[in-house]
C-alpha cells in the first residue's frame, strides 16, 4: 500500500521531525502509483504546498521503475537532484542510481578552451580576466558544470567560447572526446536509474532520436513533467525550425580562426566569414525594430529587407563553395561544412513562407534575431511520442486546470485518454489571504491607468511596509509604475531591468520592506516565504499581445476551424498565467497576504468568471478599505 510511506510511522515521518500526514499528498502519490502500474496517462493540479515532488518520487522508486523527471527550470531541476531526491532515497533505503543532465551549452568544452587560450591576443580585458578563472577551475573540476565556476557570471562573453553547441561540437573526431564532460555526464544518465531533466532537455532529446543519431535519454518506465503547464510551449519550439544570428556570428568566428590557421593559405576563407558576419548584421538592421516578435510573412515581402535576405543569402552561397574546397584537410573544416549546410536548409525552409500549418516569425533584440517556424499545433505530434513508449506519463503543476477542467490542456497535448486529478489546497485561503478588485478604475487602455492605480495602491503599499510585489504586463506600464511610485514612497524599490532578475530578488529579500515592480519574469517560478511578501498586486489580466505573430497565426487557424479564438486560446493562456502570478503570495501555511487585481473586466465581463472560478477560495471585496483593515489585523 502506497500510503503506508506517508502515514505516521511511515518512511517519511521517520526522517521529517513534526511531519504531518496530507491527504493531498497521500491521494497523488497513490493516483500515481496506480498510473505506473498500468502504464497509462495521469494529470494533476498541485499546488505549492502539496508536497507532489515526494508523491511522484516515492512510487517511481519502490516500483524500482526507469524515471525521467523533467521540470520547467535548472532552479529546480538542482533543488530536486541535489536536496529532494537523495533525502528519499535515503528515506526508502534505495539503491537506486541517479542522475542530473543539462544542456550542452552548461558544460565545459576542454577543446574549445584550448582553442581560446591559443587566441588570447584576440580577446578583450573581460573574456581574458574569465578564461583565468575557467582555466583554473577547469583542472580540479569533476562534474564540468559551468554555474560552479566560481565568480563566473551567468551571462559572461567568455561562455560561448568555451562551451559547444550542436553546430560546433566535433563529436568522435575531437581530441578531447574520451574526456569530455558531456559525455560523461550523458553516459550516466543512459546508466541511471532516476534521471533529472528540465522540459528544453528533453524535447532536445526527442529531436535527437527522430533525426537517427542516438539519444540522450534511457528508456523510461515513467516520465513526470514537473511545471507541466510550460509543456507546449517548450514542445512547440523543439517540433519546429529556427535559425539564429548568434549561431550564424559563431560559424563565422570558427571560420575566420581557420583563416588565421589552418587554412591560412586560402585568402577567400577570411573574406567569406567577413562577408556572411557583415551580412547577417545587415538582416538584423532590416528589421528596424529594436526589439520584439514579428510575422516573418510580412517582413519577408518588404523590399528593403529582401534586399538583405538576397546579400545573405549570396554570401551563404560563398562560404559554402569556399568551404567545400578544403573539404577534409581537418576535422573543424568538415564540421563548419556540415554547420553551413544545415544553416542553408533551414534558411530555405524558413523562406518557404507559403506553407500552412506553421507560424513564421522573428524575435529581435538590439544585436541579434531569431527567425522562427512553429507548428501551430503539437497534439498530434506528442500523441504519436507517446504511442511509440511504453511508459507512464505524468503531468503535474499548480497551474493546469481553467475553471476546474483540463480540458484546454488536453486539447494542446493530445491527451484524450488521460486520467485527471485536482487536489485540494493545502491552505486556509479564507483566513490567510484577500483578493480585491478596486472599484473605479478604468479600463486597462485608458492613457491615465499608471496614475490612478499608484493613487490607488500607494496607501496599501505603505500600510504593508513594502513586502510587495506590482507585477505588470508591459515593460512601458513597469516604466510608468515605477516613476511614479518612486517619487511617492520611500522605501527600497526594486525595478525590473536595473539588474539581473535574481540580484533584484535577493535584494527584495534582504531588505525585508521592499517593493519590486517586474513583468513575467516574476509572474512564476519565485518563492518568497513568509512576510516577506504579502501583497501581489496585478496591474491587468494578462492576455497574450494580440501582435504576437504566434497568437496571430493560431487565432487565424483557429478561426478557419470555425471556432472562437478568443475562447478557445486567449481566455485559458490568460487564466494560467493569472493562476501563476497569484501563486506567488501564499507559499507557507503561515503566509497571509492580499492580492490586488486592478482589471475591473474581471468582474464586469462575462469571461470575469472563468477567472474567478480558476483562483483560490478565497475572501474577495471591491473596497480598499477591506484590504486595509486586513493588513493591519495579520500584521498585528
Amino acid at each position: 500500500m502506497i500510503e503506508q510511506y506517508f502515514l505516521s510511522g511511515g518512511a517519511l515521518a521517520k526522517v521529517i521531525d513534526g511531519y504531518t500526514a496530507r491527504q493531498p499528498q497521500i491521494d497523488m502519490a497513490k493516483a500515481i502509483n496506480s498510473v505506473i502500474t498500468s502504464k497509462g496517462n495521469l494529470i494533476v493540479e498541485a499546488e505549492t504546498g502539496t508536497g507532489k515532488t515526494f508523491a511522484y518520487l516515492i512510487p517511481a522508486l519502490i516500483n524500482d521503475k526507469t524515471t525521467i523527471i523533467s521540470t520547467g527550470s535548472k532552479n529546480l531541476q538542482e533543488q530536486l537532484f541535489n536536496r529532494d531526491l537523495p533525502f528519499i532515497i535515503d528515506a526508502l533505503n534505495s539503491k537506486a542510481k541517479t542522475a542530473l543532465l543539462k544542456g550542452r551549452s552548461n558544460y565545459l568544452c576542454t577543446e574549445r578552451l584550448t582553442r581560446l587560450g591559443r587566441e588570447t591576443q584576440y580577446q578583450n580585458q573581460t573574456i581574458l580576466s574569465d578564461y583565468v578563472k575557467v582555466k583554473g577551475w577547469s583542472n580540479i573540476t569533476i562534474s564540468g558544470d559551468m554555474s560552479s565556476v566560481p565568480g563566473l557570471k551567468d551571462d559572461a562573453e567568455i561562455l560561448p567560447l568555451v562551451t559547444s553547441t550542436n553546430d560546433n561540437c566535433l563529436g568522435r573526431d575531437c581530441p578531447d572526446y574520451d574526456d569530455c564532460f558531456l559525455v560523461k555526464a550523458r553516459r550516466k544518465a543512459l546508466d541511471a536509474d532516476i534521471v533529472v531533466v528540465n522540459h528544453h532537455l528533453y524535447f532536445a532529446d526527442l529531436n535527437v532520436k527522430d533525426s537517427g543519431f542516438g539519444r540522450l535519454l534511457p528508456d523510461a518506465d515513467v516520465i513526470v513533467f514537473d511545471e507541466a503547464h510550460q509543456v507546449p510551449d517548450i514542445a512547440s519550439a523543439y517540433f519546429g525550425k529556427s535559425i539564429t544570428s548568434k549561431q550564424i556570428q559563431a560559424l563565422c568566428k570558427d571560420v575566420q580562426y581557420l583563416g588565421r590557421t589552418d587554412l591560412k593559405d586560402s585568402i577567400q576563407v577570411t573574406k567569406a566569414a567577413n562577408g556572411l558576419a557583415n551580412a547577417t548584421q545587415d538582416l538584423r538592421l532590416s528589421f528596424s525594430m529594436e526589439s520584439g516578435r514579428g510575422n516573418w510573412r510580412h517582413l519577408f515581402n518588404q523590399q528593403a529587407v529582401m534586399k538583405t535576405i538576397i546579400r545573405f543569402q549570396d554570401q551563404l552561397d560563398f562560404i559554402y563553395e569556399v568551404i567545400k574546397l578544403n573539404l577534409g584537410r581537418t576535422e573543424l573544416v568538415d564540421q563548419c561544412f556540415d554547420r553551413i549546410v544545415e544553416i542553408k536548409a533551414t534558411f530555405q525552409q524558413i523562406m518557404a513562407v507559403n506553407n500552412t500549418g506553421e507560424s513564421y516569425w522573428y524575435e529581435c533584440t538590439k544585436r541579434n534575431f531569431t527567425l522562427n517556424i512553429t507548428p501551430l499545433n503539437i497534439a498530434e505530434r506528442f500523441s504519436a511520442e507517446q504511442a511509440k513508449s511504453k511508459s507512464a506519463w505524468i503531468f503535474t503543476s499548480a497551474t493546469l486546470a481553467v475553471d476546474n477542467c483540463f480540458s484546454h490542456y488536453r486539447q494542446q497535448m493530445g491527451l484524450a485518454d488521460a486520467k485527471e486529478l485536482i487536489l485540494a489546497s493545502p491552505f486556509d485561503y479564507q483566513s490567510q489571504a484577500i483578493l480585491c478588485v478596486p472599484r473605479n478604475i478604468p479600463e486597462p487602455n485608458d492613457p491615465n491607468i499608471a496614475r490612478i492605480l499608484v493613487e490607488k495602491l500607494a496607501p496599501i503599499i505603505i500600510a504593508n511596509k513594502g513586502r510587495c510585489f506590482f507585477l505588470c504586463t508591459s515593460h512601458y506600464m513597469i516604466r510608468q509604475v515605477a516613476s511614479l511610485l518612486q517619487q511617492q514612497l520611500s522605501m527600497p524599490i526594486f525595478v525590473q531591468g536595473q539588474d539581473n532578475k535574481q540580484v533584484l530578488l535577493d535584494q527584495f529579500i534582504e531588505h525585508g520592506n521592499a517593493l519590486l515592480i517586474g513583468t513575467y519574469s516574476f509572474w512564476e517560478g519565485i518563492d518568497v516565504r513568509g512576510q516577506t511578501l504579502s501583497c501581489v498586486i496585478i496591474d491587468k489580466l494578462p492576455f497574450a499581445s494580440p501582435d504576437d505573430p504566434l497568437l496571430q497565426a493560431r487565432i487565424e487557424d483557429c478561426q478557419r476551424k470555425g471556432e472562437d479564438p478568443f475562447s478557445v486560446l486567449q481566455i485559458p493562456k490568460a487564466v494560467i498565467n493569472l493562476k501563476q502570478g497569484v501563486g506567488r503570495l501564499i507559499r507557507d501555511v503561515k503566509d497571509t497576504g492580499c492580492v490586488i487585481i486592478c482589471d475591473t473586466r474581471i468582474v464586469s465581463r462575462g469571461y470575469g468568471a472563468t477567472f474567478i472560478n480558476s483562483l483560490p477560495d478565497m475572501p474577495r471585496t471591491r473596497d480598499i478599505n477591506s484590504v486595509l483593515s486586513f493588513i493591519k489585523k495579520t500584521n498585528n
